[in-house]
């Protein structure tokens, strides 16, 4: 008993001696084995504590489900619906519909549009542009959601064109732009005569923005030519040389910025393009086959080696240039650009391996599509380019008619 009230009187130092005077070797063996399990047991016993109040906390959550459950559910729904429409932005419209996440109206589509969130701005320009009754109205209420109230035409058209990526299509591109210039007259009534001026000269802006920034256009255009291509356009009247003066010194400082949906900087132009993949393409002298990411646009096909890269390999301008389908031991699916007009080498330019500019020596432009389809798209579409484009057909009668003096209706 002296032995047991010396052990409960004990602490820290003293209890080890006492240990050491009265237990014996065994003894003090049991105790750290004592000891040892007593501290598993509490480990124990506060991991079942901690498992007990997760357990708990999740019941409670189950018990509060209702609306929690709801929200959750919707929103994975909805992110449901926005990869969808990435993929299929009709399709995806329908399904946001059928889960009730939109309600079928022009007004709150074009809201879902706006803002934008987690959707490929390539695919709302793409929803935007559909010719149909329905589809028009979507258009003039997204467009109607901008407020371009005392911005001058620059930077109404930086903010428009953000919202959304412009479709490659002209008509397309005509109803958006129409649309655009009818919101903006509107808004401000009193800077152009009609609605087709304020349209022309948008596409002036966005044609000196090509010019002035595309790295192929070699002679940039000045400012008296940018103001004789707009010559006569507001009801047969000049637009004031001010006015015309702060868009190009604007357009010079800062081009248009491209929203682009996977980070890169490809395009060197503001169009979308008219056609863009991987292709394979043969070398000139050593003709070996080296897989390149491909953009038609602007007359010109500019080639990369990378999607994410800022600058071209090569940049072929399509003129005095044709396209034709070639067979190849090596490759399926061939076709080739070869220059036309009595001369032997294409005019085009890439970077050698120091990311020197030198000029391409070929005779031809060999490149293979992985399927048939796909390499008879490329061929139609670079035809087209080469032959002509409806969307300079489209802006040339736009400008006629804006430059009739008879035309005096506002909106």
């Amino acid at each position: 008993m002296a032995v047991v009230n010396g052990l409960q009187a004990a602490t820290g130092t003293q209890l080890e001696n006492l240990i050491n005077k009265y237990l014996t070797p065994a003894e003090q063996q049991l105790l750290v084995e004592i000891r040892r399990r007593k501290t598993e047991l509490l480990n124990e016993i506060q991991q079942l504590k901690d498992e007990i109040a997760e357990v708990t906390a999740e019941m409670e959550s189950l018990d509060n489900t209702g609306e929690d459950s709801k929200n959750a559910a919707r929103a994975k729904q909805m992110s449901l619906g926005r990869k969808k429409f990435n993929m299929d932005p009709k399709k995806g419209i329908e399904f946001l519909l059928q889960q009730g996440l939109l309600q079928n109206t022009p007004q709150d589509i074009a809201a879902f549009l706006y803002r934008g969130e987690g959707l490929s701005k390539t695919a709302i320009g793409d929803y935007l542009g559909e010719k149909s009754p329905f589809h028009e109205q979507v258009l003039k209420a997204f467009v109607d959601l901008h407020d371009f109230t005392d911005l001058i035409i620059v930077q109404a058209l930086r903010q428009f064109l953000w919202s959304f990526r412009l479709p490659g299509e002209a008509q397309k591109i005509d109803r958006m732009m129409e649309t655009f210039a009818q919101r903006y007259c509107q808004l401000n009534p009193n800077i152009f005569s009609n609605p087709d001026t304020c349209y022309v000269l948008s596409f002036s802006v966005i044609i000196l923005n090509t010019s002035l920034h595309n790295p192929s256009v070699k002679e940039k255009p000045t400012l008296e030519k940018f103001i004789a291509m707009n010559r006569g356009i507001n009801d047969g009247k000049d637009i004031p040389k001010d006015i015309q003066e702060s868009i190009y010194d604007s357009i010079k400082a800062e081009p248009f910025k491209i929203p682009e949906d996977d980070g890169n900087d490809l395009m060197h132009t503001f169009f979308n393009p008219d056609r863009e993949g991987w292709l394979w393409k043969q070398g000139g002298r050593y003709k070996s086959w080296k897989r390149r990411w491909f953009i038609l646009n602007d007359n010109c096909l500019y080639y990369f080696e990378y999607t994410t890269d800022k600058e071209p390999r090569g940049i072929i301008p399509l003129e005095n240039i044709q396209v034709r389908e070639v067979p190849d031991r090596n490759k399926p699916n061939c076709f080739e650009l070869y220059a036309t007009g009595g001369n032997d080498f294409i005019k085009a330019c890439k970077t050698d391996s120091e990311g020197k500019v030198v000029e391409g020596k070929h005779t031809v432009y060999r490149m293979s599509a992985a399927e048939q389809a796909e390499k008879d798209e490329w061929i139609a579409c670079i035809r087209q380019s080469i032959s002509h484009n409806p969307f300079y057909d489209m802006l040339a009668a736009r400008k006629k008619k804006a430059q009739k003096s008879g035309h005096r209706t506002k909106p």
